[in-house]
């Protein structure tokens, strides 16, 4: 349903303007109803989000509302009385009809001002433009109505097509090849096909004042605007398949992005209708201000807006809860509604940007236009407690992955974008249990080290000295062969992989015993003369690891007879010590006999042994 233009060349609907009259005086009543109010932002605002752009009929402009804050951060002045805009496929452009300058206003959206202004027949109304862009179509009501075809390159008019009495809302299928025209007087909706500008169908309806279409173009939603209903169209058959009571004086409709609602601004009722288009019947009526007009279903399906004439504001309504969430105020008396180009949210930084494969890792995210964000994926895989801080930062905890360098994808407000990168690393590896817990100093022993991390293990160590040779049989079970030590005693054993080398507890003690020993002492024979003091004794002894079973060289054995110390020598390579020394005869003829004594070292067990002294004779 159009705008009353107060021009004498103009016809008026008695009834609809009587109405609007009633509507105005009742304005200030009815507007404690609309919600809370945001105060306007300044002009120019930094960073818009995703904008909303509002005809204000009253004022000649249009204003460009943030969604995100409901700031307005252009107002555009177009031509006299605009009512229908619609944005162009790439979001470049919006175009205004200006109902009383008898024009269309082309405005560009990167700079918010108008960059064209196009003539075209009398009172045009509503505005569809086709979906590659090259072809807008204006409905205009004056001089018998019709619909003037524009080319987008040229802006110029190449062909107007008439449609029933009093046009005044259009709306195009989804592939472009037909528009739908709403013609109040007439009752009926003309189908147009756009390859040859032809009228295929008439439909009788309702007085046409909104109509939309559905997503798959199988229904266009019609609002009658004084039988206060919405018929249902079945495009393929071009016949009214279902009538739907809603508000009083329905005057615009819009779709939800999947089809599931059909949303009616009802002007009578200062309220929208919600409609579930499953079942054909109303399942909300949201009270929004006074003189409710236009309605838009934001893309992303998480909000609809509508705009309330007599009271200069615009409803936001939360589609989850269907209640009004924000008012905010536009121009005067505002009407026709069109979305502006998408605004991504952004990523500029990913902190930290890596993290250990079990996950667990706070991320934080840091951007632009980040409200509204619903999920954080890590390849795929949706981040637990993800966060909103603000507009600029969101936080997240990394899920758990296998190593790796993988994508994140963040969604905000139904769109998703790749934020970045993250990498996942194989934590470091971890020792519970060692079996053997000990073993001797020499080495050799087969050590089984039970833990986590070992896939990749580049070295095994027992200490500070690496492991002999070792196996990773798993990702919890290494086999290694320990080393020598030079020092008896408790050892730390670690393992050690490009995620780094574990850390150290009694868990993975192992320790080191002193190898055992044994030294073999053969006898001696000797011969004594009467009135002899002293005799040299050639003494021997052979000390042996009883543990590897092999001599050991190198080690010093004393050899006494009684207290007293007849040599010192090392053992040969064979771990034999051989040495000749003096001992009282008394002391022989008293003991009879030697000790050889070996004292150990930090890695050998001592060790003693004794043999006869046979006297000769």
């Amino acid at each position: 349903m159009a705008f009353t233009i107060h021009r004498p060349h103009v016809r008026g609907r008695a009834l609809h303007r009587l109405w609007r009259g009633a509507a105005a005086a009742l304005a200030a009543a009815l507007l404690s109803a609309v919600g809370i109010v945001l105060p306007a932002g300044p002009a120019h605002a930094a960073g818009p989000g995703q904008l909303v752009y509002v005809s204000n009929a009253g004022a000649g402009t249009v204003s460009a509302v943030d969604s995100a804050t409901g700031s307005t951060v252009a107002t555009i002045q177009v031509g006299s009385a605009p009512t229908g805009v619609a944005l162009t496929p790439d979001g470049s452009q919006v175009w205004v009809a200006n109902g009383a300058s008898d024009s269309v206003s082309v405005i560009d959206t990167a700079t918010n001002s108008v960059a064209a202004t196009v003539p075209v027949g009398r009172t045009p109304q509503s505005v569809a433009i086709s979906p590659d862009g090259g072809r807008v179509y204006v409905v205009r009501t004056a001089d018998s109505g019709g619909v003037d075809v524009i080319d987008t390159s040229s802006l110029a008019v190449i062909a107007t097509i008439t449609a029933g009495s009093f046009p005044d809302i259009a709306a195009l299928s989804p592939d472009g090849s037909r528009l739908y025209v709403g013609n109040f007087s007439s009752k009926t909706v003309s189908v147009i096909d756009t390859a040859t500008n032809t009228v295929t169908a008439t439909v009788p309806v309702g007085n046409a004042a909104g109509l939309a279409v559905s997503p798959d173009g199988a229904h266009v939603y019609v609002a009658d605007y004084n039988d206060y209903r919405l018929s249902v169209i079945d495009t393929a058959t071009n016949t009214v398949t279902a009538t739907i009571p809603v508000g009083s004086l329905p005057q615009n409709v819009a779709v939800a992005p999947d089809g599931g609602f059909v949303y009616v601004a009802n002007r009578g009722g200062n309220s929208v209708s919600v409609v579930d288009t499953a079942t054909n019947t109303v399942v909300a009526t949201i009270p929004t201000g006074a003189g409710t007009s236009g309605v838009l279903a934001d893309p992303d399906g998480t909000r609809v807006y509508a705009t309330n004439t007599f009271v200069n504001t615009m409803s936001v309504i939360d589609t989850a809860t269907l209640t009004v969430t924000a008012t905010v105020p536009t121009g005067s008396r505002p009407w026709g509604l069109a979305m502006g180009k998408t605004v991504l949210p952004t990523i500029t930084s990913i902190t930290p940007d890596h993290g250990p494969a079990t996950g667990g890792t706070t991320v934080t995210l840091t951007g632009s236009h980040l409200t509204g964000t619903t999920a954080v994926t890590f390849d795929g895989t949706p981040a637990s407690g993800v966060t909103v801080v603000d507009d600029t930062t969101v936080t997240a905890t990394a899920p758990a992955h296998t190593p790796g360098t993988v994508g994140i994808a963040l969604t905000a407000k139904g769109r998703t974008i790749a934020a970045g990168t993250y990498t996942y690393q194989q934590p470091a590896p971890t020792i519970t249990a060692v079996t053997p817990a000990q073993g001797p100093a020499s080495g050799g022993t087969t050590v089984t080290l039970t833990g986590t991390g070992f896939t990749g293990a580049t070295a095994v160590a027992f200490g500070t000295i690496p492991a002999s040779s070792f196996t990773v049989d798993s990702d919890t079970k290494i086999t290694a062969t320990a080393p020598a030590t030079t020092t008896a005693g408790p050892t730390d054993i670690t393992v050690t992989t490009p995620a780094g080398t574990s850390t150290t507890s009694p868990a993975d003690r192992y320790t080191y015993t002193r190898d055992t020993t044994k030294l073999t002492a053969q006898p001696v024979l000797l011969s004594l003369t009467p009135g002899q003091l002293s005799v040299n004794l050639h003494l021997s002894a052979t000390l042996t690891d009883t543990t590897t079973g092999k001599p050991v060289p190198g080690a010093t054995v004393t050899f006494k007879v009684g207290t007293t110390t007849v040599c010192t020598a090392t053992t040969n390579a064979t771990g034999t010590a051989t040495c000749t020394g003096p001992c009282p005869v008394l002391t022989v003829l008293l003991h009879l006999g030697y000790t050889a004594t070996y004292n150990g070292t930090p890695t050998l067990e001592p060790s003693t042994a004794t043999a006869g002294l046979i006297r000769l004779g």
